[in-house]
């Protein structure tokens, strides 16, 4: 199974000491103790920009590099399986139950990569649900949070981090430095084309269609790597589908090494969400 191991972008005490509250497995564990006896605090945020990316992959491929846990089926289509970067602006990420005042907390940018899954422990899913593979997110307190107490959402902290909107598009850049974050970059331009490219025409039979199930999920699965288990964590994004946009993205427009590593190539499906409310509702290790 690869490693989604916590390394910060910098080298100085401070950096250094986060990476080992962060990866210390003790405090981990202590913390499940703790708050799984605890009620989920729902976590609540208005998140803009919304710019999904899709590739059809191999699933041997993907399989071959061990990025599918045990027990987990990815769904697939004569051999290729879907996998999304999806990157988006929060506006004040904390907890629902701030009210008004979560005006007062941040506003980071994250970035989720993720397969979408067919079967869990030999049933169908119950509710449409992804496999979160790698999550980033730019802001040290979301970084750190999002590790210590959460198992959900393993996230990264790159050196650096850009998602705008601009008058033709959208861009984005990110790059890891000596981190763990992987380095992505996309410049998405606006289009009036709403199709489907032909290499999606096993899984979505119109845009409409394909819009509806990427953007559509209700549950996330994350491999837990120091006890060995999944977090499943139940989210609530009510996206308006009539909101979607089209955008296109020239091949010489997008690029990251962990894309090539399993065999991402060329331009992906993509479009925009401009807005939606943002719930995680739940989590647990299962």
């Amino acid at each position: 199974m690869f490693t989604n191991e916590f390394v910060s972008p910098s080298s100085g005490f401070t950096s250094v000491a986060a990476e080992k509250l962060i990866n210390c497995r003790s405090l981990l564990r202590a913390r499940r103790a703790v708050l799984g006896r605890l009620p989920f605090p729902t976590l609540a945020s208005d998140v803009v920009d919304i710019v999904y990316c899709t590739w059809s992959v191999d699933l041997a491929r993907i399989e071959a590099a061990r990025l599918v846990p045990p027990g987990v089926e990815l769904a697939q289509r004569d051999g290729k399986t879907l996998f999304t970067i999806l990157t988006y602006a929060h506006r004040h990420f904390g907890p629902a139950l701030a009210g008004p005042l979560r005006r007062l907390f941040p506003s980071p940018l994250q970035s989720n990569w993720r397969f979408y899954v067919d079967r869990f422990d030999g049933a169908n899913v119950a509710e449409p649900t992804v496999l979160f593979v790698k999550n980033v997110v730019d802001q040290w307190v979301y970084a750190i949070g999002s590790r210590v107490f959460s198992d959900a959402l393993p996230s990264h902290l790159p050196e650096r981090f850009e998602h705008c909107a601009q008058a033709d598009g959208y861009s984005t850049l990110i790059t890891g430095g000596r981190g763990s974050a992987p380095g992505f970059r996309c410049d998405a331009r606006r289009t009036s084309v709403r199709a489907v490219p032909a290499e999606f025409g096993a899984f979505f039979g119109s845009w409409d269609e394909a819009v509806a199930q990427l953007c559509l999920q209700d549950a996330a699965l994350s491999h837990v790597e120091d006890c060995g288990r999944l977090a499943h964590a139940r989210i609530d994004l009510p996206i308006d589908l009539r909101s979607a946009q089209p955008l296109e993205v020239a091949p010489s427009a997008v690029g990251s090494a962990f894309l090539d590593g399993i065999g991402a190539t060329g331009s992906p499906f993509c479009f925009v969400i401009p807005g939606a409310p943002f719930r995680v509702i739940s989590e647990r290790l299962i």
